[in-house]
């Protein structure tokens, strides 16, 4: 099994030559209905299960809800500030320190859960209601090497909740066989 499929089930985020109107709208949809899709594949989920890696050396299914409400808190954030200042630059994290502290590692995720369906509902609102001038506002990430257009980066959030949904999936139907014993 080719490691690189584990850990890309969707393939990697690829940015359209021309994003559309209609493209921007299904990615906001992406991004809408995450927490119902992810609920949706989590339920009678067991403790064991929640365990389970989506690849060798992977994250577990609950580390990655965990992250997911991280990672889309700080989008939001991120948005906001795009929304508000003149191209700032964000702030990056360690996404894997993050995911190693207590609130990360813990086997009940109702409380992510949560997080996600209010925040999702919040976000969504807020792209839907984005202006064509807005949606061109610009923000630098340190790890890319030009401005990324809030556009764009509807785009990554929407692949992100995509990514992780099938990373959830995938241990899902391996059944702990990549977990380290």
């Amino acid at each position: 099994m080719d490691i690189e499929s584990l850990k890309f089930p969707v393939g990697e985020f690829v940015k359209p030559t021309t994003i559309t109107p209609e493209i921007v709208n299904s990615w906001i949809s992406d991004i809408e209905s995450f927490p119902s899709r992810l609920n949706e594949a989590l339920s009678n989920i067991t403790p064991e299960q929640l365990n389970y890696a989506y690849r060798p050396n992977g994250w577990t299914i609950k580390q990655v809800v965990h992250h997911c409400v991280d990672s889309h808190i700080n989008s939001i954030i991120r948005f906001k500030l795009a929304l508000t200042e003149d191209q700032p630059t964000i702030r990056p994290y360690n996404q894997d320190a993050w995911i190693s502290l207590p609130d990360a590692t813990v086997n009940d995720i109702s409380a992510s859960m949560k997080i996600l369906d209010g925040l999702h509902e919040k976000w969504a609102f807020l792209l839907k209601n984005l202006t064509q001038s807005e949606l061109q506002k610009l923000l630098i990430h340190p790890e890319h090497k030009a401005p990324l257009t809030i556009r764009h980066f509807i785009g990554l959030y929407a692949w992100h909740c995509n990514h992780h949904l099938a990373h959830v999936l995938q241990a899902l139907k391996h059944k702990g066989r990549f977990n380290l014993n």
